[in-house]
């Protein structure tokens, strides 16, 4: 018996159950592409140990791309480029130098480049430091560029700088300066009355001594208070680090001091001329150029260690004496004497 010829009816439907099966293969087929593309942008990148990538100011999408791709941190410069202006969210990036974790993925990157999350270094500065020292770490800190004198002796703010890449060592410096102008100006608009200098090169000078002196932030206020005194009374500050600064510029000294050094004329010496020496000797930090500016309210004229890493202070020779006698019988208990 043949078979039934198929009517029109039945052929369309034939026909639409095929192009319905077509439909859907293809929207499997976009479905999995996207799948695909999202993980791409969002899975682990290739980069097999942490790097770091510099991008340069001015620089595009796509000069940033083949960065990043020369460095290994992406497998497509121009993939990325794509996915990036669709699925990037469209801000810009920031120049900079950047630390890449390792299988970093590629929309992380690009949210790192957005974000500005540059790699941070820092060059220290400690309270105390000299200029020769200061300068000796500005050429020392690792992608700066450029040179630097030794600068001004307590021209510097103590701090940690930041900079990144390819900053000049002249721009740091200008930076260190600069913080120190501002912080004077700052603390000697808040100066109370009654203290012993009369300008803020004078307490900056004074500043300097104060820091050099003791380490205990405690004390700072007390020693500041004792040369506030001897300088009023017109009484020799008779301060050691004085008169090591021109031995050796700040460094220190390592052995005891000479009489002859005591005996020393040189525009630092203060034991042997009366008032400040004749500029700063350290670059002091912020608390001690507060301490200058805010005395502790003390008679005290003299101070000498106490064997625990601090000081005793005396109002007259006779305490001091005293107490002078106290530190050598320590130090004899500690054979240095």
């Amino acid at each position: 018996m043949a078979p039934p010829h198929r009517t029109a009816a039945g052929r369309r439907k034939g026909a639409g159950r095929r192009g319905g099966c077509i439909g859907l293969l293809v929207v499997l087929l976009i479905v999995a592409a996207a799948v695909a593309v999202i993980r791409a942008w969002g899975g682990p990148g290739p980069a097999p140990a942490n790097l770091t990538v510099s991008i340069p100011q001015g620089a595009s999408l796509a000069q940033a791309a083949d960065r990043l791709e020369r460095a290994g941190a992406i497998s497509s410069a121009a993939r990325f480029r794509l996915l990036a202006r669709v699925l990037g969210g469209g801000a810009p990036i920031r120049a900079g130098e950047y630390r890449i974790p390792a299988h970093l993925g590629q929309s992380d990157i690009l949210k790192l480049l957005q974000g500005g999350r540059t790699v941070q270094r820092f060059v220290t500065i400690p309270e105390g430091w000299p200029a020769v020292m200061v300068q000796e770490a500005l050429m020392k800190a690792p992608q700066l560029t450029g040179t630097v004198a030794v600068p001004a002796e307590g021209s510097v703010l103590p701090d940690s700088y930041a900079y990144v890449r390819g900053d000049t060592r002249q721009s740091v410096l200008d930076r260190m300066q600069r913080a120190m102008r501002t912080y004077l100006a700052d603390a000697w608009r808040r100066r109370k009355p009654g203290i012993a200098v009369a300008t803020p090169v004078q307490a900056l000078i004074l500043a300097s001594i104060v820091e050099k002196e003791t380490g205990k932030p405690a004390e700072r206020r007390l020693v500041a208070a004792v040369y506030g005194n001897r300088l009023k009374r017109g009484t020799p500050l008779q301060a050691d680090p004085t008169i090591i600064y021109p031995i050796t510029r700040g460094r220190p000294l390592g052995r005891r001091i000479l009489r002859s050094e005591l005996e020393a004329s040189n525009g630092y010496n203060t034991y042997a001329m009366v008032g400040l020496p004749s500029g700063p000797i350290a670059n002091p930090g912020r608390a001690s150029i507060d301490a200058v500016l805010d005395p502790a309210r003390s008679n005290a004229l003299y101070f000498v260690a106490d064997g625990t890493g601090g000081h005793v202070f005396a109002d007259t020779l006779e305490q001091h004496n005293a107490n002078v006698q106290k530190w050598y019988a320590i130090r004899r208990a500690r054979g240095e004497m």
